[in-house]
């Protein structure tokens, strides 16, 4: 049985982040489903950082996409790490977590939703997380990763709606993988209950994609299909 049955068959996705964990595990399982995939990744030219590297992609496209799963983000790297404090922020740090978590993807998104094609399911998804969520953020911390999710949320919620009026079959989504074995988390996993391997996130995120409809578009659910408050 197919993976996502709720869409037309001749699948089309386009997987941002492709070189990624969950992103390969996403084109993997749908390559083995016998969707057509293609791959988005900063090794392949497409970096989120830089705009006209995803316009020329969008334009080499040679059939539309009907899913869209962006899998990037960046939690951690060099001179980036989730605060403690309010006296750790930093205005390069917050900069280029917006530039990955937030400003990266609604470009993807300003360049693929055009394409999409109308008539039928469409999805395009962004992974997100549970600590964007300002109505669940009772910890602290995490002050530049946090923001830039919540900005990412917003933006798919804001898309969503003047997407409903011109492809009223799409669906946007904001998606919490949980915690995923990865480069993201790696420093990060103690004391995690569950940990999911990068293939299990996707398989259940992909069957939140399948069973989402125009209802749910503009939210954020986790990989259990829960929603998430904003």
């Amino acid at each position: 049985m197919t993976l996502l049955p709720s869409f037309s068959p001749g699948l089309h996705a386009v997987i941002v982040g492709a070189s990624g964990g969950i992103g390969a595990a996403f084109a993997a399982l749908l390559e083995q489903d016998g969707a057509r995939v293609t791959r988005w990744s900063r090794a392949g030219g497409v970096d989120l950082t830089d705009p006209a590297s995803i316009t020329a992609a969008a334009t080499a496209l040679t059939s539309p996409p009907d899913l869209v799963v962006i899998a990037t983000g960046v939690l951690h790297g060099p001179g980036l790490a989730p605060e403690k404090a309010n006296s750790q922020l930093s205005a390069d740090a917050m900069a280029t977590a917006f530039a990955v978590n937030t400003v990266g993807p609604a470009l993807v998104a300003r360049a693929l939703l055009p394409l999409m094609p109308r008539g039928r399911k469409t999805v395009l998804a962004a992974l997100s997380a549970r600590v964007g969520s300002i109505a669940d953020n009772r910890l602290g911390g995490w002050h530049s990763y946090r923001a830039s999710k919540a900005a990412l949320n917003q933006l798919i919620r804001t898309m969503a709606i003047e997407q409903a009026r011109r492809n009223p079959d799409q669906v946007l989504l904001g998606l919490h993988p949980g915690t995923v074995d990865s480069s993201l988390s790696k420093p990060f996993q103690s004391g995690v209950k569950t940990l999911l391997t990068p293939e299990e996130s996707a398989r259940h995120l992909l069957r939140v994609i399948d069973t989402a409809t125009p209802a749910r578009s503009g939210l954020l659910i986790d990989w259990q299909g829960e929603v998430i408050p904003f």
